[in-house]
Formats: structure tokens, C-alpha cells, sequence
């Protein structure tokens, strides 16, 4: 019974964030003009298109031509959500004569960007910006997926997300674009930051976020479930967009003193 109780509020508390995100459709919402960059939006399992509003309207004040991909995260596994939603959104971005195409993603979405670019290749300048990618798996999954209620949330592809070396995080081959991974070090949850290991954001381990090939990698204090509102990493994820890589003199100073930019090139 203990244990059946701690399960409930486990599943309470990382359900929290997806009940304040209900809205969204099935079709990617684009801005206008074709000739500016491109950036495609992912959101992440259990969220929708709605959870990266915030970062789409900073995105394009700042230049960006964005489009948010809604897909239904829980009702299939992450192959089947690649191809039957992430490819053909891709598609559409180059039907709409998008020469260069960036993508941001939260969470689970960035372990679909993976597996499209196991098949396929960005135009060159693409470049990808993961926020709390589960990228070597979480522990949360592992301590869950054998529960039905778990299993009734998430759907097939929260099934696939442990650390265990065959799970589909694991056994993706290295991204071939250059990658920025921002992880969060801020937890709300104090149940799942109990099974997770070292620091973490309430879902995903700072080292679990990691990937070998990653350009640059940066943590900032936030959590799992909104890390894509935070100014900072707003501003991050486009300054990497921008330039390849972070800007780390921002994110180590203090507030107040100017950041150096002058060997920025855009």
C-alpha cells in the first residue's frame, strides 16, 4: 500500500506540468516569409505545441521564421512519431523553401531529431539546440515503465526512454549537426530527484543529457518542465543558433556586466 502510494504521488507531481498545456493542433503553425532562417520547434512527451510559444515568439522578433510541430507524444513509439510526424514537418519547412533548417527541441523531442537524422541529413548551417534531452536515458523511466498507470500516461514512447544500453536513446548512432545541449539543474520534484543520481532537473540527469558529439553543452538553473520559458535560455538557444556554440561569458558573469561579443561573426 506504501508503495502504491508513493507511485500515485510520483505520478501527480510529473504530471504537473503537461495539465497547465492543453492546447495545440495537429498541424505545425509557421510564420510568414520565406526568407528568413528557418527554426522547427519540438515540444516534448505528454506537452504540445503550445508549451514552445514563448520561445517561437522570441524566436521570430528576433529574425527567426518558426514553426511548432504538434504531435500526439504519447499514442505511438518514437519511430513511428519520427516518421509519420517529424519527417513529413521537415518536408513541408523545405516545400516552403526553407535553405537552411534549425531545430530546438524539449525533452523527448529531441530524441525524435536523432532518430530522423539516423535516415537523414539537415542542409548544411542547420543546427540543433536540445533543452533536457533524455539522451542517455532517465532514471525515472527505468523505475516506472513496469507500472501500468505509467505506461497508460506516457504511452509507447515513455516505455522506451530508460538507461539500459538496448533503449532507443542508447543505441542511436552520433548526430551528425551541429548540436548545443542545455541541461537543467533545478528540481521541483523532490520524489524523482531522489532515483536520479548526481544533479538533475526533476526528470533528466545533467550527465544523461550529454552527447559525445554534442558542439557545446551548457547547465543553467532551471527545471524539466518549463526550462523552455527561461530568458536565459531563450537567449541561449539563440545566440547558439546563431553563432554554434553558447554564449558562456553570459551565462558565468554577473548580472549587470555586458557580455563580449566582439569576435561574434553572424
Amino acid at each position: 500500500m506504501r508503495r502504491y502510494i508513493v507511485l500515485c504521488l510520483v505520478l501527480v507531481l510529473a504530471c504537473g506540468g503537461c495539465l497547465a498545456d492543453t492546447a495545440g493542433s495537429g498541424l505545425p503553425e509557421a510564420s510568414p516569409g520565406s526568407q528568413r532562417p528557418c527554426v522547427l520547434l519540438l515540444h516534448g512527451l505528454g506537452r504540445t505545441s503550445m508549451s514552445m510559444a514563448t520561445m517561437a515568439r522570441q524566436l521570430e522578433k528576433d529574425g527567426f521564421r518558426v514553426t511548432r510541430l504538434a504531435y500526439p507524444s504519447t499514442d505511438a513509439t518514437i519511430e513511428v512519431l519520427t516518421r509519420d510526424h517529424l519527417a513529413p514537418a521537415v518536408e513541408r519547412c523545405y516545400e516552403d523553401h526553407c535553405r537552411v533548417l534549425h531545430m530546438v527541441s524539449h525533452s523527448l523531442g529531441g530524441i525524435l531529431i536523432r532518430q530522423y537524422l539516423q535516415t537523414h541529413a539537415l542542409p548544411v548551417g542547420s543546427r540543433i539546440v536540445m533543452l533536457s534531452p533524455p539522451n542517455q536515458g532517465s532514471e525515472i523511466a527505468d523505475y516506472l515503465k513496469s507500472y501500468w498507470i505509467y505506461h497508460w500516461i506516457t504511452g509507447p514512447a515513455g516505455q522506451q526512454l530508460g538507461t539500459e544500453a538496448d533503449s532507443v536513446p542508447n543505441r542511436l548512432a552520433p548526430v551528425d549537426a551541429p548540436t548545443g545541449i542545455i541541461a537543467g539543474s533545478t528540481s521541483w520534484n523532490p520524489v524523482f530527484s531522489h532515483l536520479i543520481p548526481g544533479q538533475d532537473d526533476g526528470k533528466v540527469a545533467v550527465t544523461n543529457a550529454r552527447l559525445e558529439e554534442m558542439a557545446d553543452f551548457l547547465v543553467v538553473p532551471a527545471g524539466h518542465t518549463f526550462i523552455m520559458n527561461d530568458d536565459t535560455v531563450i537567449a541561449q538557444t539563440i545566440h547558439f543558433l546563431r553563432y554554434g556554440r553558447f554564449d558562456h561569458a553570459e551565462n558565468d558573469q554577473d548580472a549587470g556586466d555586458p557580455p563580449d561579443n566582439s569576435q561574434d561573426k553572424p
